[in-house]
């Protein structure tokens, strides 16, 4: 009886694994569903972070340069004025009675030196008396000049083109020597200080492009360049200050805003793939290539040699080309000379999730 049950025990055991040959073939054969993404030769470079002040291109804070009161005002709060526009006129009646009073007399000594001038042709005054009455004359003319230059003080006008602020002042306020009256700021085009360590002069020169961010903006970019590179290197911080130049045409940024900076260094043209898409093995790094070739999906392996990463992406230096098509999801059950099947390319419109969706 032993013998019979040991002899049925031998003859399952033998049976066993051939019993499983063809669900494990079955697994084999079955191709690893993959979703694909294209290598893009895209402007790539090695950034440099700051943070950044905003400062206006053109920025005054207008103020009297005499004592007088108001007469005047000529603008809105943030209102966009132009140069040499009247912004606040004061009381200058007093000073245009003298202009008055001095034109008047310019008039009388111009009568008196034409009178002097014709005697003098007719040999009937000497001629120290017509040079007197031309020396009075231009000092008639020197005299108004001046008033007209003390009037000057009297009309406050826009010394550049820009965006007035808020005014503090009303008609009929006694204005002093030195007094603020309201703040102008050139908009158009931002200044951004910012200051790097001093190892990165050598990579930084004017017209290098880069971009900036704020937390008042947190899904937009402003892009900008190098205007100018200090001359001096802080020796306590060791670092540099640099200026750049934002363009504002819509207005959005402001002085004093703190702007995050990612300067473009080394900028060049490099095949760029997700991170998501490689493979590591210690020091190396490979992707999965997609082949399509006479209706059938074949994977290889091939070895890559990466520089930057950033954001999910990785810049490739050597192995892949541009528009080469690899896996970027499914490498799990992806192998080397393996058939697939190919759900879809991922791009600009299309995501993974979508395509997953899809193939359900």
């Amino acid at each position: 009886m032993h013998f019979q049950l040991h002899r049925r025990l031998l003859t399952l055991l033998a049976l066993a694994p051939l019993s499983l040959l063809p669900i494990n073939d079955a697994f084999a054969q079955t191709p690893p569903s993959v979703i694909g993404t294209r290598a893009v030769m895209t402007t790539w470079s090695d950034p440099l972070e700051a943070l950044g002040t905003l400062s206006a291109e053109e920025s005054v804070t207008i103020s009297a340069t005499v004592t007088e009161i108001v007469a005047d005002i000529n603008f809105r709060d943030g209102e966009q004025v132009d140069e040499g526009q009247l912004l606040i006129r004061l009381e200058d009646a007093e000073e245009q009675a003298q202009l008055r009073a001095s034109q008047a007399l310019r008039d009388e000594r111009r009568n008196a030196s034409t009178r002097a001038t014709q005697l003098q042709d007719r040999n009937l005054a000497a001629r120290a008396d017509v040079e007197d009455s031309q020396s009075r004359l231009r000092q008639a003319e020197a005299d108004i000049q001046a008033i007209e230059a003390r009037l000057s003080n009297y009309r406050i006008q826009a010394p550049f083109s820009g965006r007035v602020g808020f005014r503090n002042i009303s008609v009929g306020t006694l204005v002093t020597p030195g007094m603020d009256l309201v703040t102008l700021d050139k908009l158009d085009v931002m200044k951004l200080d910012f200051s790097v360590p001093e190892i990165f002069l050598g990579r930084l020169s004017p017209g290098l492009m880069l971009n900036t961010s704020t937390a008042a903006y947190p899904d937009d970019i402003f892009s900008g360049e190098i205007a100018t590179i200090g001359t001096r290197v802080d020796p306590v911080t060791r670092s540099i200050n640099i200026r750049a130049e934002l363009d504002n045409a819509d207005g959005r940024l402001r002085p004093g805003m703190l702007m995050q900076v990612i300067v473009q260094q080394r900028v060049r043209d490099s095949v760029v793939i997700p991170e998501a898409a490689i493979e590591p093995s210690g020091d190396r790094h490979s992707v999965m290539l997609i082949e399509e070739s006479d209706g059938t999906t074949r994977l290889t392996k091939r070895n890559i040699s990466i520089g930057e990463r950033r954001y999910g992406q990785v810049e490739v230096l050597e192995g892949l080309a541009a528009d080469e098509l690899i896996v970027v999801h499914g490498l799990q059950l992806a192998r080397d000379g393996q058939e697939a099947r190919l759900i879809g390319i991922v791009d600009d419109e299309t995501g993974i999730r979508a395509l997953l969706e899809a193939d359900r």
